[in-house]
């Protein structure tokens, strides 16, 4: 398999009550995933609410997931930002050691052009000898990184070797496909589209709902890109309501919900986010009871 090929899960990052780090959770959460069948970790991504994380708790939290995971699975860590020269600072400046690639989303809410865009990533790509995964979600940054724009990258920069592509376009997705250079990974950014992007020839995916069930969405995963589609039909279709599900209050409310259920950590975000309201949380509670997944 390539470096990245398969269940990559974005890890939460669990709160304690008093708003601290739940260091006890995060141990579970991380064991969860070893026994699950993660691939690896991904730390410090949105779904780890990493924008609400002193810099200091970065540091910590990334230490602890090493100490815990102890090289049995490898770690991406999530560095990137609006601000290029701070991006290029913090990698850096981080200790990289035991981090096997970095996870960059590309630039928010300044709106760039697509030069502006590569020129960003060639920056990142320079600051670090460590393989990048850029990634693409323009629902949260407003700006889609077109096909054009990754495939120039991925052509241009040898350490930028694979996108996590949350765009949602699927013609996007196998104009990537089509035209990227050899060994470069198309990795889904969406839980919901992985099926289908595996299907078209994606490498497997940087999944949410892999925090919870990482057995089952790891089955699926492994069976599409075994050519086993009938068997990932199954899963997919366990997780499929329950992943739209979780994301109707946002992300990581969802997840942290149902994270709760399973007695892994409890379901407290950072603000400006808050839990999930009642519906969604009595949905998620019957969704996970009638499928019998908490028993997976």
């Amino acid at each position: 398999m390539g470096k990245f090929k398969g269940l990559g899960v974005a890890l939460v990052t669990p709160f304690s009550e008093n708003g601290n780090v739940d260091y006890a959770g995060l141990q579970r959460l991380v064991e969860l995933q070893i026994q699950g069948g993660t691939d690896y970790l991904v730390v410090h991504g949105t779904t780890g609410e990493s924008v609400t994380l002193t810099k200091e708790e970065k540091v910590t939290t990334l230490d602890f997931i090493k100490e815990i995971a102890a090289n049995r699975i490898p770690i991406v860590l999530g560095i990137g930002g609006n601000n290029t020269r701070e991006v290029c600072n913090e990698l850096d400046s981080t200790d990289l050691s035991g981090v096997s690639g970095i996870l960059s989303v590309s630039p928010a809410y300044n709106k760039p052009t697509q030069e502006g865009i590569y020129q960003h990533y060639k920056a990142i790509s320079q600051a670090t000898d460590r393989e990048i995964i850029l990634y693409n979600v323009p629902g949260r940054t407003s700006k889609n990184v077109v096909a054009e724009t990754t495939v120039r990258c991925a052509e241009d920069f040898k350490n930028i070797v694979a996108v996590k592509e949350a765009s949602g376009d699927l013609e996007q997705v196998m104009s990537i496909l089509q035209n990227r250079p050899d060994g470069f990974e198309v990795l889904s950014g969406d839980d919901a589209l992985t099926l289908a992007m595996i299907g078209c020839g994606a490498d497997g995916v940087i999944s949410v709902v892999g925090n919870a069930f990482p057995q089952v969405f790891s089955k699926m995963v492994h069976a599409a890109l075994d050519s086993n589609m009938a068997e990932a039909r199954t899963q997919h279709y366990q997780l499929f309501e329950m992943i739209d599900w979780l994301f109707v209050d946002g992300n990581p409310a969802g997840i942290k919900e149902v994270l709760k259920y399973l007695n892994i950590c409890h379901n407290y975000v950072r603000l400006p986010l808050v839990p999930v309201g009642k519906q969604v949380s009595d949905k998620l509670y019957a969704l996970i009871a009638d499928s019998g997944l908490a028993m997976e």
